[in-house]
């Protein structure tokens, strides 16, 4: 696997390897290879974590500390943070409203033992698929004035300006997702306006059918809607739990940052 060496390229890193930073490498290389394949976004939701991980110790090296705390790029790299915690936080508000969405309507269909609900608990149902998917209409295009590109050549800055923008991407990734669209959606109107702000990098789970809730898009006249609900339950769980982890990854980088403003 082929891997960037950043640090051959920065006075802000040891003129020798160093494991950490080798790590970081590593896990961006290995991101970098998901982007270009059909992993799950749930995969990637993971790799984010442990990139994060060897990220926190990155800042606790003097040398970077020393760096960061020059010039505005702490300022920058703050605000970045602030959004992506942003972002995470209101991706786990989507995963846990459709969470609750699917739950509900599932214990109707149980309360009537047929295999569709009523039509007012399915109206509900529907309603709050359309609130979810206009959050995620909104968060999207919102996504559009985030900087994410590195401006200079140096090696740090580099690494923690694509670490950042491989968080946006596989965030992106969850969003559409729980939109439940796919790119053979009969809805090509949603899918266009959601596809137009993403990257390659978020097409994983359309291409592979590895994770597809598009068998949340229920409508009155949807047979064995049990079954179809219940298929979504393993993707929704392992997104709720892979952005918890992921969440807290992007608190403890940003409360890195925040103590070398600090000092």
């Amino acid at each position: 696997m082929a891997t960037t060496t950043y640090h051959s390229r920065s006075n802000s890193f040891p003129s020798q390897s160093h494991p950490i930073i080798e790590s970081v490498e590593d896990h961006l290389c290995r991101l970098r290879a998901d982007s270009e394949s059909t992993s799950s976004v749930c995969a990637n939701l993971s790799s984010l974590r442990n990139l994060h991980e060897g990220i926190n110790d990155l800042i606790q090296m003097p040398s970077v500390q020393q760096t960061l705390s020059q010039g505005n790029w702490i300022n920058e790299l703050l605000e970045g943070s602030l959004k992506l915690v942003d972002l995470c936080a209101l991706s786990r508000e989507i995963v846990s409203l459709t969470k609750e969405s699917v739950h509900d309507l599932e214990s109707s269909i149980r309360r009537t033992k047929a295999e569709a609900a009523t039509s007012s608990d399915i109206s509900a149902y529907v309603a709050s698929r359309k609130k979810i998917t206009k959050m995620v209409n909104k968060s999207i295009k919102n996504l559009k004035s985030f900087n994410h590109k590195s401006t200079t050549e140096d090696g740090l800055w580099t690494m923690l300006k694509e670490t950042e923008s491989r968080d946006l991407s596989v965030l992106k990734s969850v969003l559409i997702l729980l939109s439940g669209e796919n790119e053979k959606s009969s809805n090509k109107t949603s899918w266009s306006l959601l596809s137009k702000f993403t990257t390659q990098n978020s097409r994983v789970y359309s291409e592979s059918g590895a994770e597809d809730l598009s068998s949340l898009n229920i409508q009155k006249s949807t047979k064995n809607m049990l079954k179809q609900l219940k298929s979504s339950e393993t993707t929704i769980q392992e997104l709720e739990e892979g952005l918890e982890a992921l969440f807290r990854s992007l608190v403890k980088t940003r409360v890195s940052l925040l103590n070398v403003l600090s000092h």
